[in-house]
């Protein structure tokens, strides 16, 4: 089974991905932050992080950068998951090392396929 890690403060969308990853049969791993998402992300070595990008201290970018520049979490696929809806955010996220980004509110069905494209395959299920 692939875990998961959510980082997002909001705790309205960490409960909503929660739930839509848990029911998909995913292992969540959570931090309220993108400091603790890094923290947490070297420590556990989750196969994918879900990050939002508007948090207080390290912001998303902030901490994609981390963890696509860090050996220990470069191989763990990033993905946005924002309100953010502009193009440069889009393009600023892929440059931090996102491998995809995806606007608030998130389309169950879009996110699944996201999260299947960018898992490694011996996580699979």
């Amino acid at each position: 089974m692939a875990r998961i890690l959510i980082v997002d403060d909001s705790p309205t969308e960490m409960y909503k991905l929660s739930g839509l990853l848990e029911k998909h049969g995913y292992e969540v791993l959570k931090a309220v932050n993108g400091a603790d998402g890094v923290a947490l992300a070297r420590k556990e070595h989750p196969d994918l992080v879900l990050m939002d990008i508007v948090m207080p201290g390290l912001n998303g970018f902030q901490a994609t950068r981390q963890l696509s520049k860090d050996p220990e979490t470069q191989g763990v696929p990033v993905i946005v998951v924002t309100t953010k809806d502009q193009e440069t955010d889009m393009v600023w996220a892929t440059r931090q090392g996102a491998k995809g980004y995806l606007t608030k509110p998130v389309d169950e069905d879009a996110l699944i396929k996201k999260i299947k494209e960018n898992l490694p395959a011996s996580t699979h299920k």
